[in-house]
């Protein structure tokens, strides 16, 4: 048994470890952290070796199409049933859930924040969860939430898992390790990881407080878009997602598991970790990606493109080609297109966007917007580049140029994004976001050239 296979016992072992991890998106993974933990030829044998339980974590129904049906077979030292003991009602009072509506009494505009100040009370990742949106129907399973998480202390003994759909977690200050019962997740600034609806986890801090942004998916999975046109390659390839190697915790002390179903919070003690699993098999798993690993496609001769090609997954509606969510990234890359408004086109769109900036800044939005900041653009209010931006576009000498520092997200869904009373009163909300466009003047007059003095 080598050392990144051995089981720790606490955190500091733990941030000795190298933890590895298996690449490729989707795959039929196995992984054991002792030799025969895993049956051969079988999911359930009668007496599995080292007193295991076999045990199946199932992501889809069973009767699911070959492409979309998941699920994992786990063996551990006790079945999920010995990790759910009597619940109580747990109180997470930031963190909520669609629908959440007439939550406020802030009017529809366009609007953005600057980022949300880190605690000074001691908190971990669940306490420090704050929703800014929330789309569709949480018992319905459609639509998202889009939220904030600030903390400044582990999850010692207490553990999570979120019944009503997976977490997309993007890092914008600080490592944030992801200890689950499928094998442990580093995850840092200018990463993503997913963590699959129904994952038993807790949160460790790699190097002081933290801060990102969560989307949590109500709906379908997310997954690659399809390529179309553009082929077998570029955007995000299938080899750069990473998902762990096995790894558990062999712990007889008080622990708690906190559960979301429904929107509400409940949750249960129990003697021992939950994060018991000794080997596994299967394609429902969690996984990180490197966003520096993005391959994008643009624009070589004129014009810019919608804003899809940069999509990293995908969650599918019911509708073909009408997502329930999208994450799309706006990475570094050359702008080379001749005789072109390079930033984004001014637009509105039946997609509501919520965006968040990693590190740098945003071509089309170069002041107000800042790293940890955010903005909420919802479904058919006009946006898009600020005066300054304009003007910037307008009159630079077109030759090429690279986008350098900078890493910027989006969020967006069909469905419109409710702001929570949190986004609506939070004092980093900016009064004056929508300043930013007055400045644009009028163009007009009569003549083909337009009065650009």
């Amino acid at each position: 048994m080598n050392e990144m296979s051995k089981p720790s016992s606490g955190q500091d072992a733990r941030r000795e470890a190298g933890f590895t991890y298996m690449p490729g998106f989707g795959n039929d993974f196995e992984t054991e952290t002792l030799p025969g933990a895993l049956p051969q030829g079988r999911n359930s044998p009668q007496r599995p070796a080292y007193g295991l339980y076999a045990e199946q974590l199932s992501g889809s129904p069973f009767t699911a199409p070959r492409g979309t049906n998941e699920r994992s077979w786990l063996y551990r030292i006790r079945p999920s049933v010995k990790h759910h003991g009597r619940f109580k009602r747990f109180d997470l009072p930031h963190w909520k859930s669609a629908p959440n509506v007439g939550d406020h009494e802030l009017p529809l505009a366009q609007l953005r924040w600057n980022p949300t100040p880190m605690p000074t009370q001691p908190t971990d990742f669940i306490h420090g969860m704050r929703t800014m949106t929330t789309a569709g129907d949480v018992q319905g399973q459609a639509g998202m939430a889009a939220h904030i998480y600030v903390a400044n202390a582990d999850m010692v003994d207490d553990h999570f898992f979120n019944a009503d759909g997976e977490l997309l977690v993007v890092p914008q200050v600080g490592g944030v390790r992801f200890v689950t019962e499928m094998g442990v997740i580093d995850v840092r600034p200018g990463e993503i990881c997913v963590l699959p609806r129904g994952l038993t986890f807790k949160v460790e801090l790699i190097d002081g407080p933290v801060r990102g942004y969560v989307c949590e998916n109500y709906g379908a999975k997310f997954t690659l878009p399809d390529r179309g046109p553009i082929g077998a390659n570029c955007l995000a390839n299938p080899r750069d997602f990473k998902t762990p190697t096995a790894w558990f915790e062999e712990k007889e002390t008080p622990c708690r598991i906190v559960v979301k179903w429904c929107g509400s919070f409940h949750v249960t003690e129990i003697g021992h970790s939950p994060l018991d699993v000794v080997a596994w098999h299967g394609n429902y798993a969690p996984y990180k990606y490197d966003l520096a690993t993005f391959s994008p496609v643009g624009a070589i001769l004129f014009d810019h493109p919608d804003p899809s090609i940069f999509t990293v997954l995908t969650a599918p509606s019911g509708e073909e080609g009408t997502a329930n969510i999208d994450f799309v990234i706006f990475p570094p890359r050359w702008a080379v297109a001749e005789d072109t408004f390079r930033p984004p086109w001014y637009h509105r769109n039946i997609m509501s966007e919520f965006m968040g900036l990693i590190h740098g800044q945003y071509d089309a939005k170069e002041e107000g917007f800042v790293p940890g900041g955010m903005s909420l653009h919802n479904m058919m209010l006009a946006h898009g580049p600020d005066a300054s931006g304009f003007e910037k576009a307008s009159r630079v000498d077109l030759k090429p140029v690279k986008l350098e520092n900078t890493m910027a997200f989006m969020f967006e869904t069909r469905f419109p994004q409710m702001l929570t009373r949190f986004a609506a009163e939070t004092d980093t909300l900016q009064d004056n976001y929508v300043e930013c466009w007055e400045d644009l003047k009028k163009r007009f007059n009569g003549t083909p050239e337009g009065d650009w003095s």
